[in-house]
Formats: C-alpha cells, structure tokens, sequence
C-alpha cells in the first residue's frame, strides 16, 4: 500500500478533469482578482497565485510546462512587467511544470526539502518520476521563512511540516491580506496528501490550524485547488478533515478493517466532498493509513 496514493495521485493528476486535462490545447487559463495587487490564475493543475506592480511578478507555482504560453497570455492580461520570482509551495508536477520555462528569466524559490524531490524524482510501480531537469530547480530554497520584497508587498513564505508533503510552503502577501496555502487546502472536496513525500493528515490539519490562528477575518486564501475560498472555507476544511479523521478513527477503535469501514459507508456524510479523483473509499483507505502509521 505504501506507494499506492503516489501512483493514483500522479495518475489521475495527468487524466481527470479536476487536476488537469491530457489535451492541453483545450485549457483556458483565466485571470481572477483577489484583492490588492494580487490575482488567481486557473487552468489545470494548481491555482497560480499573481503578486503584480511596478516591480514585476512574483509567481506561486506554475502548473504544467504545455500551459506556459498560455499563463504568459493570462499574465499579459494584467500587467506587462516581467516575472521575476517564482516560489514553489510544493514538488509536484501539477504546480512546478512550468519551472523549467519561467525559470530561464527569473530565479525559483522553494523549500530545502521540495528541491530534493524535484532534484531526486521518485520510482514507483508502473510509472517513473524522473529527476527535474536542472533549469527547472530551484536556486533559493529556505528551511523556516523567506520574504521577497517587491511592488511594495511583503511576500512571506513560510514552512509548514508534513502537511500536504514535507516540503510545503505556504505564502503570505501581507499588503494585499491575501494568503495562497498551497494544496494544504483543497476548497471543497477531499485532500490528497501525499505520504511517501512525507505527508500527514496530522500534519495538515496543525497546518491549516496554525494559519487559521494567525489570518484576520476578511483574509482572502488560494487554495492548491478548488475555488476562491475565504477564513469560513479554510475553517471549514480544518473541520471536514477533523470530522473525517474522527469517524475512521472510532471505526478502528472498535477494530474494523479498512474494507469494513468501507462497507459500512463511514464517511457517506461527507459524501459531497467526493470527486473522481479522490473518491469515499479512497478517502477512508487514506484516512486509516495516517491513524494506523508509525510516527
């Protein structure tokens, strides 16, 4: 079981349409503004976040390497300055695709541990994932916080450990009251967290509660994927990932197996949270995995 999620995530990562879409030409990537100098960028993989002004771009993540003419189109449509930074909040392909293409004219940021995995690749049954190519690793990484200062916003990335992975960074444009939490917060349906990188619905749950304690009431928040979403949205997730956690934990408890509390339909109340990426059962086999692991 141990490398089961990673394949079904990279798998369905390149094939369902909530992640991503095989025939890039058909993908739209369209421009949102949040609030201040920052915008959203959708299209398929994780939500882009935008920090614009006199200065240039600061980049968050940059989804697949077919979809960079189409972001330098979007992007257009906002300002005409250049990028130049771009900070990954993870190592996966869905948000650092694009490295390769933004990094030839702008340095890449992440964390220690996401360039490692980048750098390394990862072997698993029926599919390889190479090691990145050096242009698109990252030259700065940090291990707690990092800030870029530009357009006059304090753009502040911070380490939050084995969440989503172990590499995780989430990024604060103070100004602009706008926090882009990377996939440590799915708006809407269930999570994918990705144990062979290190990480944890533990984990993830302290992280989506240690932001939730220090973002004001009207914070506007990117999530890695799903819609806009706000403090309620990212309260209603610490929940959603609490309630789940609970109901599968009370089920062991009471010392049924993974396929009993399948059977059972544990977590139908939480149905709603579905997609085909990440379906019920999944979610409990993902559930009982974190509460059965050896920390």
């Amino acid at each position: 079981m141990r490398t089961t999620y990673l394949a079904l995530f990279l798998t369905a990562a390149l094939a369902t349409t909530a992640f991503a879409q095989n025939d890039f030409s058909k993908v739209e990537v369209k421009a949102q503004k949040v609030a201040g100098s920052v915008y959203m960028l959708t299209g398929a993989g994780g939500n882009i976040g935008v920090s614009v002004g006199d200065d240039g771009i600061v980049l968050i993540d940059d989804q697949y390497a077919p979809l960079a003419p189409k972001i330098e189109a979007a992007l257009k449509t906002i300002t005409d300055k250049p990028v130049r930074f771009i900070i990954n909040t993870h190592w996966h392909g869905d948000h650092t695709g694009g490295n390769e293409h933004f990094g030839r004219t702008a340095p890449i940021i992440s964390h220690e541990n996401a360039r490692k995995r980048l750098a390394a690749g990862m072997n698993i049954p029926n599919r390889v994932v190479p090691p990145a190519p050096k242009g698109a690793l990252p030259v700065l990484t940090f291990n707690q916080t990092l800030t870029v200062h530009l357009n006059g916003e304090d753009v502040r990335a911070l380490h939050l450990p084995n969440g989503h992975t172990d590499g995780d960074a989430v990024i604060f444009f103070t100004q602009s009251n706008v926090v882009h939490m990377g996939d440590d917060f799915f708006n809407g349906m269930f999570p994918f967290i990705d144990f062979d990188s290190g990480g944890s619905v533990t984990g993830l749950i302290a992280n989506v509660e240690r932001v939730l304690g220090t973002v004001p009431d009207d914070v506007k928040i990117i999530p890695g994927h799903g819609p806009l979403g706000d403090k309620a949205a990212l309260r209603a997730f610490a929940d959603l990932l609490k309630a789940t956690r609970a109901a599968v934990e009370a089920g062991l408890k009471a010392g049924k197996t993974a396929e009993q509390l399948k059977a059972d339909k544990v977590l139908e109340p939480w149905a709603k949270y579905a997609t085909s990426f990440m379906p019920v059962e999944r979610f409990t086999d993902l559930m009982v995995r974190d509460l059965t692991a050896k920390r």
